[in-house]
């Protein structure tokens, strides 16, 4: 895998987890299932392929049914997250969250069921509002060729494991286009200390959003020097068009509202890349932390259950550290899932090239000399 944004000497704030990924926090797994096939002119159904699904099981396979606290917010509505309304109404989240294409949002639900189906049985006898999010890649994808099935979500869930995380053109983020570049998956993490305990917030974001020109490079303006235009521009693209999904995930103890707190704050980390949020980009995002296992109550009452339970939570007034980790692992994500890729072409010959990284680096390096 080629070397990240960090990797490559770029001066990013904080201090990154033994990954650098979303898996960093104990217990998150990561599946993906990458589709690639054909090439030439577009043929519905068949192709050419350029897509895929990722898959966060935020308390691994062993723990879906056990809820997490959860929180979602909109930067611009051009979008889809199923499962959000429910999110909103009771700050619990409990199954898989699936990353696609746009067009394949109801296979990612209903591969979601059917993995919960075979697998947990006691959580398959309570209704299910599976998270899944998409962005667009029909510029280089058979987008409604309907290659996305539900046995595709299921492989992924199969295949999701914790440790490192394949970035770039992989799973969800096979097809998508960022900044003008070969976009797709990106991940970071930071380490974040309370009351001498070190605890992790990771994010991963499926990046399909952003002007060529509007790209910045640990606070240099690099896009407006690069070369060449969007490939897209010739596509009737609008500029900026795309969408951007993020995934936060922490171990800190949050409650729902918090956990909505830290989605606000991605936004500020997708700025410090550039963006100004472009109305043909769908922005949304979900936090989620897998403190307080076991104490949400997610169940259906049971009789002679009743009780109160107790929640550990980090107070408001200390909450600014994890705000900080949010917007630093998003600025870092965001950049990991340009620089570790490859240029692609797909349907109808559409090319999108990679970030020329060597250029960028010398940008860098000469936009901050005193």
């Amino acid at each position: 895998m080629k070397p990240g944004a960090r990797e490559l000497g770029l001066p990013l704030p904080g201090v990154p987890g033994t990954n650098n990924a979303i898996t960093d926090v104990p217990g998150v797994e990561v599946g993906a299932v990458t589709l690639v096939e054909g090439t030439g002119a577009l043929t519905v159904g068949v192709g050419p392929v350029r897509t895929g699904v990722t898959v966060i099981l935020p308390r691994g396979r062993a723990g879906v049914g056990s809820a997490c606290a959860a929180g979602t917010s909109v930067l611009n509505g051009n979008g889809e997250m199923t499962g959000a309304a429910f999110i909103e109404e009771a700050g619990l989240l409990d199954l898989p969250v699936v990353l696609t294409n746009s067009h394949a949002v109801g296979a990612g639900h209903r591969g979601v069921i059917d993995w919960v189906v075979a697998n947990v049985p006691r959580r398959a006898d309570r209704w299910m509002l599976p998270v899944v999010a998409e962005t667009y890649d029909g510029y280089l994808n058979d987008i409604n060729g309907e290659h996305v099935r539900a046995a595709t979500v299921v492989r992924a869930i199969e295949e999701a494991a914790g440790g490192p995380v394949a970035q770039g053109s992989v799973g969800g983020g096979t097809g998508m286009c960022c900044y003008g570049f070969k976009g797709g998956t990106g991940t970071a993490s930071r380490l974040v200390t309370l009351a001498d305990t070190s605890y992790t917030v990771g994010v991963l974001v499926q990046a399909n959003f952003g002007a060529r020109e509007e790209l910045v490079v640990v606070g240099v303006p690099v896009g407006r020097a690069l070369p060449g235009e969007d490939p897209r521009a010739g596509a009737s693209v609008p500029a900026g068009a795309g969408s951007v999904i993020a995934v936060v995930a922490t171990d800190a103890p949050l409650l729902p509202g918090q956990c909505k707190a830290l989605s606000r704050r991605v936004p500020l980390g997708l700025a410090r890349t550039g963006t100004s949020g472009s109305h043909f980009s769908g922005d949304l995002f979900l936090t989620f932390s897998t403190g307080n296992e076991g104490g949400l109550g997610a169940d259906y009452p049971q009789p002679g259950t009743e009780r109160l339970d107790t929640l550990t939570y980090v107070p408001w007034g200390f909450i600014d550290r994890f705000f900080d980790a949010v917007v630093q692992a998003v600025e870092e994500a965001v950049l990991n899932a340009l620089f570790v890729n490859d240029e692609m072409s797909g349907r109808d010959g559409h090319r999108m090239p990679a970030l020329p990284v060597e250029q960028v680096l010398d940008l860098v390096r000469a936009g901050r000399r005193p």
